[in-house]
Formats: structure tokens, C-alpha cells, sequence
């Protein structure tokens, strides 16, 4: 139940990327046959990464994940573009690969201003706007939060953005197969995506760069990625990823109606624990979203008794899972500090079945009376001995 921290890789993936991990294993950038089978299989995985994002095929550019992308974002357009000003805007709810990046760029004499958002973790687009200054030169705001599912008016932004002749880039990591995705539309100039959140390989992702767009390189070394992305491709992930995303987003309005059916079951039935509360839009929020806070419990503690029963889930980002700190996004949204640190996330995936749902709703409210009985802060009628 942690498909936002990652997902399978599908069969058909696999079975695309086996021969270039062992016949066809020659280096892209030779000038011999075998490289130029590796070549043709990275440009026909750019083409279908570009089909299913509305861009162009030499838009898009191969990383190493979501974080490689997001930083080549931020960081690049910042230093490509300080001369017209050192103002960046952001959201207060970004993942941390924007907002750490956003502030080793304020180290370096750049200024960002950090929006806040609504309950919901919805950003406003009027108070984006209302923050915008001369100087300002970078947008970045994700499409769909990680932790809570919240979809934001991107499309909105996007126009704000592109009206200001502002550069406006959106990690769409999570939402990738799940939101349909059109960078012309959504007036985007650049988008961060990554293979193991839609059933490609770990390792592997891509940024669109809008053509015309001024940018530095993040890495330096040799001329691959159009001397924009210094490194020996990784064929194998790359071909996969071509296929994963072909595949997820061929998919969403047939796997978006599961996963929301699901998703409704669970949210019904964990509201029937007194004194749970749901976390993000209840509506414009990722089909395969559920994020609840318990009172009077530890996330951590309720995650190691669901594991024990076999059920695997987070509180928020795996990214940031070994920290004991509360989470950004919920504490942004307002929710209070004496219970923030009692939020579960479920993601659910392809994988998942309605009896996994079953499961879930039969062995949580358990394990959320059993910590209740054990804290000293839940009051007396809360308790069942």
C-alpha cells in the first residue's frame, strides 16, 4: 500500500530492457553497429517519453530520477537566467529535491519566495501572482504532492507564468499515469518525471526542456544528451522507461476508475475511526491517494504493527522516512502539531486488489485502539480495555 514511494516493474519492461542488458550492450555514442543499436533505442524511447507528455522528441532529456531533474531545473534556469533577476517562487509543500535545491540557491545570492497553501495544500494561483517581481526568472510548483495527493491548477499557473515571461517548470513525478499530461496546454517550460513511480526501472528519469528555453548543464564531462547531460546513457532504463510511461499513461482513465473505487473504500472506512481526519483535496487529489491523520498516536509505531501484519505503508515522502521530523507538507497545511505526527499514507497501485482494501480496513482500526490504549494522551473515552 506504498506505490508513491515506488512500484513494480511491470513484465512487459522487463522484457523490453532485457536484450540491452545483454546482447545489445553497446555504448550509444560509438560510431560501430552495436552503438548504433543502443542510439536508436534510446531516440525511440525519447519519442514515446515526448508522445506522453505533448512534447517534442528533442525536448526531452534522460537523468538519473525525479531529484536529478528537479535540481537540473531550479539550478540550471538560476544560473542561466541570474542576469534578469535572482528571485525564484515556490511552493511551501514541494518535494524536498525543490526545496533543499531552492535553498543551496539562496546560499549562493538568490532569493525565493516559499507560497503557502490552503488546508488542502492548494497553492493560490492570485497569490503567485501577487508575489511575482521584476526580477523574479523560475516558477517551480508540482503538479500533484507526493504526501497528500492534492492536484494543483498547473494549467492556471502555467499561463500566469507564461504571460509574465516568467520560466515555469512542474515536477510531476507522482502524477505521471495518473493525470493526463499536456506541456503545451499546461503552458509548461519544463517537467521532472522519474521510471520507478509508473512501472519502469529505479535509476532512470527525464526532464522536458522546452525548446528555446535557456539552461545550464548540471553535469559536465562528455557531449551525450545533446552536450546538455554529461554521462554514458543508461540504455536498459532508459528503454524501460519508454515503455513504462507508454504503457501508464495509455492507461489512466481505465486504471484511474479502479484505483478511485478503492481509494473511496478505504477513505469511507478509515473516517469511521473517531478521531481520524483526511489530509489533502477530497477531491482534486491522485486517484490512488488516501493520506489520514490519527489523534492521539505515533505514525511510526502504527507503521511497524502494520508491517508486522504484512501491510506496508508511509507516513509521508519515502524519501525522507528515517527522519523524525513532522511532515512539511501536513504542518504547511495547518494541521496541528500534537497530531501530525500520527498520518498514514496509503498509495494504492495496479497490484492492489479490493480484498487488500479488505484487509486494510479490518486490521487498522485495531491497531489505531491498541496505541490509543498504550498513549497517555488519548482521553478516557477513546479507550477501549
Amino acid at each position: 500500500m506504498d506505490n508513491s514511494a515506488t512500484t513494480p516493474v511491470r513484465k512487459e519492461v522487463v522484457e523490453e530492457m532485457l536484450p540491452y542488458l545483454t546482447e545489445n550492450f553497446g555504448n550509444p555514442s560509438s560510431i560501430y553497429d552495436p552503438g548504433k543499436v543502443s542510439k536508436h533505442a534510446i531516440e525511440k524511447a525519447r519519442k514515446k517519453v515526448a508522445d506522453a507528455i505533448g512534447a517534442e522528441e528533442n525536448e526531452i532529456y534522460f537523468t538519473s530520477g525525479g531529484t536529478e531533474s528537479d535540481n537540473w531545473a531550479v539550478k540550471g534556469i538560476a544560473f542561466a537566467n541570474r542576469h534578469k533577476g535572482k528571485h525564484i517562487i515556490t511552493s511551501s509543500i514541494e518535494h524536498h529535491a525543490i526545496l533543499h535545491a531552492c535553498s543551496w540557491l539562496e546560499g549562493q545570492g538568490f532569493e525565493v519566495t516559499y507560497l503557502p497553501v490552503d488546508r488542502y495544500g492548494m497553492v493560490s494561483p492570485e497569490e503567485l501572482e501577487n508575489a511575482i517581481r521584476d526580477d523574479t526568472i523560475l516558477i517551480t510548483v508540482m503538479l500533484a504532492n507526493n504526501e497528500i495527493g492534492t492536484i494543483q491548477h498547473v494549467e492556471e499557473i502555467g499561463k500566469i507564468a507564461r504571460e509574465k515571461r516568467i520560466y515555469f517548470h512542474t515536477d510531476a513525478v507522482q502524477a505521471i499515469g495518473h493525470v493526463p499530461i499536456d506541456v503545451k496546454k499546461m503552458n509548461l517550460d519544463l517537467l521532472s518525471l522519474s521510471g520507478h513511480k509508473f512501472g519502469g526501472p529505479k535509476g532512470c528519469g527525464a526532464l522536458y526542456i522546452r525548446k528555446g528555453t535557456k539552461i545550464e548543464a548540471l553535469l559536465h564531462g562528455g557531449a551525450q544528451e545533446r552536450k546538455r547531460r554529461a554521462g554514458t546513457e543508461n540504455v536498459p532504463s532508459i528503454v524501460g522507461i519508454g515503455k513504462a510511461i507508454e504503457l501508464a499513461t495509455g492507461e489512466i482513465e481505465e486504471t484511474n476508475k479502479t484505483l478511485l473505487e478503492m481509494r473511496e473504500r478505504l477513505i469511507e472506512g478509515l473516517l469511521k475511526i473517531p478521531k481520524t481526519h483526511l489530509n489533502g483535496h477530497p477531491t482534486q487529489r491522485l486517484a490512488n491517494n488516501v493520506n489520514v491523520t490519527f489523534e492521539y498516536i505515533e505514525g511510526e509505531s502504527l507503521l511497524l504493527l502494520l508491517n508486522a501484519k504484512g501491510i506496508f505503508a508511509s507516513t509521508g515522502s519515502a524519501c525522507n522516512s528515517t527522519s523524525l521530523e513532522p511532515s512539511h507538507v501536513l504542518t504547511a497545511c495547518g494541521v496541528p502539531h500534537e497530531i501530525v505526527h500520527g498520518s498514514l499514507r496509503l498509495s494504492l497501485g495496479k497490484m492492489n486488489t479490493h480484498e487488500d482494501v479488505d484487509r486494510v480496513l479490518e486490521v487498522l482500526p485495531e491497531i489505531v485502539q491498541k496505541l490509543r490504549n498504550m498513549s497517555p494522551l488519548t482521553p478516557q473515552e477513546y479507550r477501549t480495555f
